[in-house]
């Protein structure tokens, strides 16, 4: 039966598990667009969906196709370039269309409730200030000079206006009330233009830089090269530690700026993100700045987003997810610590954003910069063959700061006090007589990891986890960090009766406790995922160390990257050795970059800085290039290895992830996909089914099957073709996965 002419088709994405569209019609009076959020029948219930396609005609008989219930006006339709890349996400990684799309959108956009907008009240010169002659005015009202210079060039929010001074409510009040100032709601006028009538002479693209910090010679060349970049092309910023690599960031941001484009910049943690606002405000007092993370409230995510849809956003700083941020005058694209392992998402859609970021460079035709004082090998290797472009910092911004020295401590052959050396002791000693600060690194939080029996070796094992309970002594609890079980310690041991029970190794708790033993006068500082839980405790740590009222830090990976800490010259790293004999081939990279990162922190002011390595292995080849800081010598003999063993970057990988209750079945479905897939006898590498690293997780048998091959075509064909196998094959009891570019195993 054919659809009469007043019809249309609409193929629409909707947030279920299948790799589909689904057709629905279009009455003649309803206004729908591509990219428009539509309301839906499906089954016997109303979903919420997103406009992909327009059609005339469809492959369905007419009389099963239903219509669109109601069409969404309250936002504008999502564009076709942010469409094209999450299309380009979902064939990519093997992925339904319907969970691509929809999780990228923040929450308020996912459901039909209306959208209600916050009023954004900015301010703008009248027609009576825009006519003032600011030379004639009181030099002693500095305040309302600065704002009122500021609303010369465009019109300002008060959160914009505040970076001026503490008392710019006062000031702007005196403003409104002499009638030289006026308010305005963004949100009712969002294309009004927002410059006074006696400054349309100005440049509508200028805005305020401070730009007091003069660029080094490498720096210089660095910002040369991105700006001259008429098009796309990904540049890898190789920067040691201290060698101002966010100062680049803030001159392409003010190229990117001048040409009113909007900038993303991408970082690995919702930590970072702070304190980056609060320094590109210092340099930017005049751009507006917005975050994306998942730390927002919902009502404040989807403000956010909105601003960037709009356009009002220039600069949007962000976490993975932010890659999917809609942005119509995207000119720069910024990830900053490109190798860390949290721009891949590790569920859903496991997608690596650094990766996204670059297809989406790419895709809108502008520069993007990966920037790392430790690449991925996956980067450093693209620059090596050109595909990247290297730009290197080999210096330190500040003159008078090099980089520290590293020194190996061997444990076996130094007297250890509950995990500390004496010898690291004392140079912590040395540094509170200096009023210097020194850190104690240690990958693990807890009290310690696992709680052990003296009598028959019982070990505190998690009850649905192939791993160990955690010890945290402060709050009585033995914690599995995996599936987040946890109970209170036992009195006596549930094996033997015996009540000899003691704590194994060391974590954070422990080392605290160790320090407050040893320097009972010292002010000590936990930084770690328990003591940061606190909506605004890192801020307030923060604060306490820029402010010198902390001589001794004790923490775990949330300290060892984007932090400058003047005061801080000594840092500990404590057991590091584990990484070493691991069966994760990227465990060396992952190691020598932690490392690397966290060594940075000291000395980079004008004191020397000193970094401590305690270690079984003092003469490892990763710490021997650890101490002469010679990334490139380690990355060269990294890459030989995975040359020789045929891993990445000169291979391409995919997991088929299974988990289930029942251990058969888990192992039955995998071994099926193995067979599938050598049927297919593409040119591609099976490898056997093995246990998962962790094997079981929250009482689930864990296994997977990995396929290489030698070239990302080979390994995308053959993964179109495995995937009408794979839905073939009963799963339905069990959680399954396809993790195209995976980073764990």
């Amino acid at each position: 039966m054919p659809l009469p002419l007043t019809m249309s088709i609409a193929r629409i994405a909707l947030d279920i598990p299948l790799a589909t569209l689904f057709d629905y019609t279009v009455d003649a009076a309803m206004d729908v667009a591509v990219g428009q959020r539509v309301i839906v029948p499906f089954g016997t219930r109303q979903m919420l969906g997103v406009v992909m396609e327009c059609v005339a005609s469809s492959d369905m008989d007419a009389a099963k196709i239903k219509p669109i219930t109601r069409a969404l006006q309250d936002c504008a339709p999502l564009s076709h370039e942010l469409l094209r890349l999450l299309n380009f996400c979902s064939e990519y990684y093997r992925y339904p269309i319907g969970q691509t799309v929809l999780p990228a959108l923040p929450t308020r956009l996912r459901s039909d409730e209306p959208i209600v907008v916050k009023s954004i009240v900015s301010y703008r010169l009248s027609a009576q200030g825009a006519a003032l002659d600011l030379s004639a005015l009181p030099k002693n009202k500095k305040v309302q000079l600065r704002i009122l210079n500021l609303l010369l060039v465009r019109a300002h929010s008060k959160a914009e206006l505040k970076a001026v001074a503490t008392t710019v409510s006062a000031a702007l009040k005196l403003l409104v009330s002499e009638g030289w100032v006026e308010e305005f709601d963004v949100t009712q006028n969002p294309h009004l233009n927002p410059l006074p009538q006696a400054g349309e002479e100005a440049n509508e693209k200028c805005h305020l830089f401070n730009g007091a910090h003069t660029l080094t010679v490498e720096q210089q060349v660095a910002v040369d090269a991105v700006t001259s970049a008429q098009n796309f092309q990904c540049f890898l910023l190789h920067g040691i530690t201290g060698s101002g690599k966010t100062e680049v960031y803030v001159h392409l941001m003010h190229h990117a700026l001048q040409r009113d484009g909007q900038v993303l910049l991408l970082v690995p943690e919702i930590n970072l993100t702070p304190q980056l606002e609060d320094y590109f405000r210092s340099r930017f007092p005049d751009v507006d700045i917005t975050s994306l993370h998942s730390g927002l409230s919902e009502r404040a995510r989807l403000e956010n987003w909105l601003d960037a849809q709009q356009g009002r956003a220039k600069i949007i700083l962000g976490t993975r997810l932010s890659v999917f941020a809609e942005l119509p005058k995207l000119a720069l694209i910024i990830v900053d610590e490109e190798h860390d392992a949290s721009f891949k998402q590790q569920d859903g859609l496991r997608y690596s954003a650094r990766d996204v970021a670059i297809f989406r460079a790419s895709q809108r035709g502008v520069p993007i910069v990966l920037g790392s004082a430790t690449p991925s090998l996956e980067s450093f290797h693209n620059a090596q063959t050109g595909r990247y472009k290297m730009l290197t910092l080999q210096q330190r911004a500040n003159a008078s700061a090099r980089l520290p020295t590293v020194r190996c401590i061997h444990t076996k052959q130094n007297l250890m006090k509950d995990g500390i050396s004496e010898i690291l002791l004392r140079e912590i000693e040395l540094r509170i007589t200096r009023g210097e600060q020194s850190l104690l690194f240690i990958n693990r939080r807890g009290y310690a990891p696992v709680l052990m029996c003296g009598g028959c070796g019982w070990l505190s094992d998690c009850k649905n986890c192939a791993g160990k309970m955690v010890l945290h002594l402060q709050d009585q609890r033995l914690r599995c960090h995996h599936c987040g079980y946890q109970i209170r310690p036992p009195k006596v041991c549930p094996d033997c009766a015996s009540n000899d029970l003691h704590p194994i190794g060391s974590g954070t708790q422990r080392i605290e406790e160790v320090l407050q033993e040893r320097f009972p006068t010292a002010r000590i500082l936990r930084v770690d995922r328990d003591s940061t839980r606190n909506k605004r405790a890192w801020q307030t740590m923060r604060e306490q160390i820029h402010a010198n009222e902390v001589d001794i830090l004790v923490g775990t990976q949330m300290l060892a990257k984007g932090h400058d800490f003047p005061a801080l010259t000594l840092v500990g790293v404590l057991n590091p050795d584990s990484a070493l004999y691991s069966s994760d081939f990227r465990a060396s990279e992952k190691l020598y970059a932690q490392l690397a990162q966290v060594s940075g922190r000291a000395g980079r002011a004008d004191k020397a800085g000193e970094v401590i390595i305690q270690t079984e292995f003092p003469d490892h080849p990763l710490y021997r290039a650890l101490q002469r800081h010679d990334f490139n010598g380690f990355a060269a003999e990294q890459l030989a290895e995975r040359d020789m063993a045929g891993f990445p970057p000169f291979h391409f990988q995919a997991i088929l992830r299974a988990e289930g209750k029942v251990e058969g079945e888990v192992y039955a479905y995998l071994n099926q996909a193995r067979t599938a897939a050598m049927a297919l006898a593409h040119p591609v590498e099976v490898l056997g089914v093995v246990p998962a690293a962790l094997a079981r997780r929250a009482n689930h048998v864990r296994a997977h099957l990995l396929i290489q091959a030698s070239s990302r075509r080979a390994l995308q064909t053959f993964l179109r073709d495995w995937q009408f196998d794979l839905d073939a094959i009963p799963h339905h009891k069990l959680r399954c996965a396809l993790d195209i570019d995976p980073l764990e195993f």
